[in-house]
């Protein structure tokens, strides 16, 4: 079957490379902005859906694997008339696009714990298939002084990634702790919950009966 990741992520690609499946790669042309008091998990489905809905419309035949991440600070107690006054929810963390983003946005992160959402989606037009699932893994980041901060950001330049640090790199020394069920849904798809979704489609990623 033909099946096609809707993102032109370098991130993704070689994330959904290690299942060893044969996929191409296609660009959706989704609007990513946020929808007035739109959550967070939410908004990772819902744009999970978009892409993969849109690509398969032009694809009817592939099964098609969209996805999104979106960030949040988690609220702290302290922090509960502010969720009250703003029920759309904490601001949320994107790419930083430059030095002084990412320097910005790790500073708000120390010693804070960061929420991501990573929607899941598989649509195909010629069977009506669609499914969709949404990870969520928090991130208990350290104290980070500026010299770290600095130090950091120089050596790695995180300036693509949500958050302002790779997981897969040096940033794991940005970190006290990570909660979650599946690691790879920090670095943009979760393979645990693809995997799953996958065999729901009839695609077994080790085969039927681990033959």
């Amino acid at each position: 079957m033909d099946i096609i990741l809707a993102s032109t992520s370098s991130y993704r690609r070689r994330l959904l490379q290690r299942l060893q499946i044969r996929f191409r790669c296609l660009p959706p042309d989704v609007e990513e902005e946020r929808l007035p008091a739109e959550e967070a998990a939410a908004m990772a489905i819902r744009l999970a859906l978009a892409k993969a809905r849109a690509v398969a419309l032009a694809h009817p035949g592939a099964l098609v694997i969209g996805s999104d991440q979106v960030a949040t600070h988690e609220h702290a107690a302290s922090d509960d008339s502010v969720a009250r006054n703003n029920p759309g929810g904490s601001a949320i963390i994107g790419k930083p696009g430059s030095h002084e983003a990412a320097r910005a946005q790790l500073q708000a992160s120390s010693g804070r714990v960061v929420c991501f959402y990573t929607g899941l989606a598989l649509c195909c037009i010629a069977t009506g298939l669609e499914r969709f699932h949404v990870e969520p893994f928090r991130v208990h980041f350290r104290e980070l002084g500026d010299k770290s901060i600095e130090n950091y950001l120089r050596r790695e330049q995180p300036y693509d990634c949500a958050g302002s640090f790779k997981c897969e790199g040096l940033g794991i020394a940005l970190f006290e702790r990570l909660e979650g069920r599946d690691p790879t849904s920090l670095e943009g798809l979760p393979l645990i919950a693809l995997t799953g979704l996958l065999a729901e489609a009839g695609i077994a990623v080790l085969g039927d009966n681990g033959d």
